[in-house]
């Protein structure tokens, strides 16, 4: 029997990544489920970001189990309030954003007359019921543009929908630094307030977020979300979920931690002895990153060099020579190296994280 050609149209369904956010199911959380005391910007799970300005209250974020029923997820974002400001100051803001590459955006032909228009979706949840913003920023040429949202019922799952205009003025930077954020406002002072909503593109700080609730003013108050997809066109369509190796595969792109969690005397890499006290391991990144990455580590002694079969803990640790496809990590001891030897490069601790960071 012949083969014949399955025509275009019966992949109509297949996945195709018109969802512009990544990870927006928050199923993978790199750096951790949970954090507490939170009053500064940090990462909470892979891509999304907590942004606070001033002292807009103090969190603990991370990943949730709460997730709304039969919708296919097995994991939501939280923000709760531990320590409230009822009262924030005039430049104070408190928000959860997701930060794109301008090379991601280029399809969507901003500045030109046939911009495409822009839809998020997303399933929120809190006890605080109210008007909420949903916002998208233009980095590369300082513009806005917000649609509000209502939060109906306390406590019940409810899944939004926003339409935000194509922008003719404008282009996203063809480069992979930070052209767009899609920033979900949760409180915010005088200097995002006090305007007018703008729900066509501007450049007015106070028209950002008019109407929003103030959800650091009481530490009863917490915000959940999931399934956030931004694609272009002016409807929603259903959540475009990922295989698990895929969407990670994505998120490595800005962060990996090479370290495995939880386990200790876990061989990392191979170094080359430089001296008797200094090896130079060279570290691979899968996926090549964004760009050149930041390491931040654990302390050195959590850390060791096994060698001459002598495990050595470590003193320093430095990354070197390096890019977005790998580099040196120079690992020093107090003594034991063989000038010109090798040494395996191990966790020293069931803490031990060593993360290498490129995000926007």
């Amino acid at each position: 029997m012949p083969i014949t050609k399955i025509a275009a149209s019966g992949f109509s369904d297949a996945v195709n990544f018109r969802n512009i956010i990544i990870n927006g199911d928050m199923s993978i959380a790199q750096r951790g489920t949970s954090f507490t005391g939170n009053t500064a910007s940090n990462y909470i799970v892979d891509r999304f970001t907590q942004s606070i300005n001033g002292a807009m209250g103090t969190w603990t974020n991370g990943q949730s189990t709460e997730v709304p029923t039969a919708q296919g997820f097995s994991k939501s974002l939280i923000m709760d309030c531990t320590t409230a400001d009822a009262s924030p100051a005039t430049a104070d803001f408190v928000r959860v954003q997701q930060h794109i590459e301008g090379q991601n955006l280029q399809y969507l032909k901003k500045g030109t007359s046939s911009a495409e228009s822009l839809t998020a979706s997303f399933w929120v949840r809190s006890n605080k019921t109210g008007t909420y913003i949903a916002e998208l920023e233009d980095r590369d040429n300082t513009r806005y543009v917000s649609q509000s949202y209502t939060i109906s019922s306390a406590d019940t799952w409810e899944k939004k929908t926003v339409t935000f205009p194509g922008d003719t003025s404008g282009a996203f930077t063809n480069d992979n630094g930070e052209s767009l954020r899609l920033n979900f406002w949760l409180g915010g002072g005088a200097t995002w307030t006090s305007g007018t909503l703008g729900t066509t593109w501007h450049t007015t700080s106070a028209n950002r977020a008019v109407g929003q609730v103030n959800l650091a003013d009481s530490t009863s108050n917490e915000w959940y979300v999931t399934g956030v997809q931004l694609e272009a066109g002016t409807s929603a369509s259903d959540f475009e979920f990922l295989p698990v190796d895929v969407n990670l595969q994505r998120c490595k792109r800005y962060f990996q931690n090479l370290a495995p969690t939880g386990l200790d005397n876990i061989r990392m890499g191979i170094g080359e002895n430089k001296t008797t006290t200094i090896s130079g391991v060279y570290i691979k990144f899968e996926p090549e990153m964004r760009a050149t990455p930041s390491l931040s580590s654990t302390d050195a002694n959590t850390f060791s060099l096994y060698h001459s079969a002598t495990d050595i803990v470590a003193s320093g640790i430095n990354f070197d020579s390096k890019s977005s496809k790998g580099g040196n990590i120079d690992v020093t001891v107090s003594s034991g190296l063989l000038d010109g030897g090798a040494s395996q490069f191990l966790t020293a601790s069931t803490s031990t994280r060593l993360d290498f960071s490129s995000e926007l």
